[in-house]
C-alpha cells in the first residue's frame, strides 16, 4: 500500500541538502567558514572573531583565506580577536611558575619549622551556622 502503481513514490524536484558546515558569505567563493566579521557602525569598526555559534542575519561569515585579506573602509578600525579556544602555547614563565609551584608544595614541613614549629595557617576556635571564629598565627 505505501507504493503507487507506477512503483516508489520519487520527487520530480532535485533536493538540495543544505551542509550542516557553513561557508563563506563572499560571492562565488564556497570554502568553509572559519571566522565572523561584524560591523560596528557608531564606533567604524570591523571586529572579526572566532566563527559564531550561529548565523546571524547582520554577520558575515568569512573563510581562512577572506579572513586574512580583510581590509576597512578609509577611517575605520579592523579589531581582531582571537581565538580563545586555540591551545596557548606555554612560556618561559608559565613553566617556571609551574616548577616554583611543584618545589614548594614538595616542602610543606619546612614552612611549619619556620614559624616556630606551630602552623602558620589560621586554627578554627568555634563556629556559628556558616561563619567561623578563626584565631590568628600571631597569637
Amino acid at each position: 500500500m505505501g507504493e503507487s502503481r507506477r512503483g516508489p513514490v520519487k520527487s520530480e524536484v532535485p533536493s538540495n541538502v543544505v551542509s550542516p558546515v557553513r561557508r563563506c558569505s563572499r560571492t562565488a567563493c564556497g570554502r568553509p567558514a572559519v571566522a565572523t566579521l561584524t560591523y560596528v557602525y557608531a564606533d567604524s569598526t570591523a571586529v572579526l572573531g572566532p566563527l559564531a555559534t550561529y548565523a546571524e542575519p547582520h554577520c558575515y561569515d568569512l573563510c581562512a583565506e577572506h579572513s586574512e585579506r580583510l581590509t576597512a573602509p578609509r577611517g575605520w578600525e579592523v579589531v581582531r580577536l582571537t581565538d580563545g579556544s586555540a591551545p596557548a602555547r606555554p612560556s618561559g614563565d608559565d613553566l617556571e611558575a609551574l616548577a616554583n609551584a611543584v618545589r614548594e608544595a614538595a616542602r610543606p614541613q619546612e614552612r611549619a619549622a619556620e614559624a616556630g614549629g606551630r602552623s602558620a595557617d589560621p586554627v578554627e576556635v568555634g563556629r556559628r551556622g556558616h561563619l567561623r571564629v578563626l584565631r590568628s598565627p600571631e597569637s
